[in-house]
């Protein structure tokens, strides 16, 4: 029998980057992409190499502008490192696994490093195939931190807990990560959000925009760290955005959200560097009066649009630039 796992694609709407940082954001599911993990029993423990872990290119040219855009990282190792996260769980919760050997394979179309969380929807689909794999059940609430684990810890990348979350609930989800609460448990506050209407979002992407994700992060870890005034006022003021934005979404307030979506961008050219290229996309969006504001570290942007008019007409812009946009599927219709 072939175990078949998926998780989707993911924006930030509101209060990125501060979910690394003791901050709140509110999330939500692209369900337009997603990576695919199957698992099956085999006589040997096998990762099969996807795409981005092959080595052949036509020429030297092809393998430099594979590097350029995709870096030096495919996933196998994110699939190793969630079976080594799994594996230590189980142990430090007294599950005895029975090893038995699998092959593991995997594929994805999330649009690679614009900030649509490909890396980490590759590993949280690989936790589901194993727990299906070996009958064990981790609540959901610890699954987005042992996901993290494997990248942070295990790998060494910069990041937070939203995509992991938003990716493990689903949907569209208000998170709190106040210090006091993450430090204790180990994960934060997790609040799906019902809403009467969904705001008319869209999702606009360039993979020429392609940069490693946690590179950006860095630097602006290391000046929290430090107590820089500027940055941890930020993330202050971030948790505010993700409050009043909440209110926004249940209100059907889609003017105010459209504002506070801006303001969130705004105030992240604060306490980080933006690339002109990532910044034009945010121009050209809101020279045709749309909100804009990154989806996730860079090459992606998300925000609200008034009318099918107006998002034919944002389209058009942005296309102009060599920007795919799209109408995200949150919700499960099923």
């Amino acid at each position: 029998m072939i175990i078949t796992t998926h998780a989707y694609a993911r924006a930030g709407l509101i209060g990125n980057p501060s979910d690394g940082y003791f901050g709140k954001t509110i999330s939500f599911l692209i369900r337009n992409f997603k990576a695919t993990v199957q698992v099956w029993e085999s006589p040997h423990f096998e990762i099969v190499p996807g795409s981005g872990d092959l080595g052949h290119f036509d020429n030297v040219v092809d393998f430099l502008r594979d590097v350029r855009l995709h870096g030096y990282y495919g996933g196998m190792r994110l699939i190793k490192a969630a079976f080594k996260r799994f594996c230590d769980y189980c142990k430090a919760s007294n599950i005895e696994l029975n090893h038995r050997n699998f092959t593991v394979a995997y594929r994805s179309d999330i649009p690679r490093l614009v900030g649509l969380a490909g890396s980490s929807a590759i590993v949280v689909a690989t936790l589901r195939a194993l727990m299906e794999f070996y009958d064990v059940r981790i609540a959901q609430h610890l699954l987005p931190s042992i996901a993290l684990a494997a990248e942070k810890e295990e790998l060494g990348i910069t990041a937070g807990l939203q995509d992991r979350v938003i990716q493990v609930y689903e949907g569209m989800v208000y998170m709190d990560f106040e210090r006091t609460h993450l430090e204790k448990n180990g994960y934060g506050i997790y609040q799906p959000l019902q809403l009467k209407q969904t705001p008319p979002l869209y999702v606009a992407f360039d993979p020429q925009r392609a940069e490693v994700s946690d590179i950006s992060h860095r630097n602006l870890r290391a000046l929290f760290n430090q107590g820089d005034p500027t940055v941890v006022a930020a993330m202050l003021k971030f948790r505010d955005l993700t409050d009043n934005a909440r209110r926004a979404l249940e209100a059907g307030d889609w003017e105010s959200l459209s504002r506070l979506m801006d303001a969130n961008f705004d105030l992240r050219k604060t306490i980080m560097n933006i690339a002109p290229e990532n910044q034009r996309m945010v121009d050209v969006a809101r020279s045709v009066g749309a909100s804009a504001k990154f989806a996730g570290s860079g090459g992606a942007i998300v925000g609200v649009y008034r009318d099918g008019r107006h998002y034919q007409q944002l389209s058009d812009a942005l296309a102009s630039i060599g920007c795919t946009v799209m109408r995200p599927l949150v919700f499960d219709k099923l």
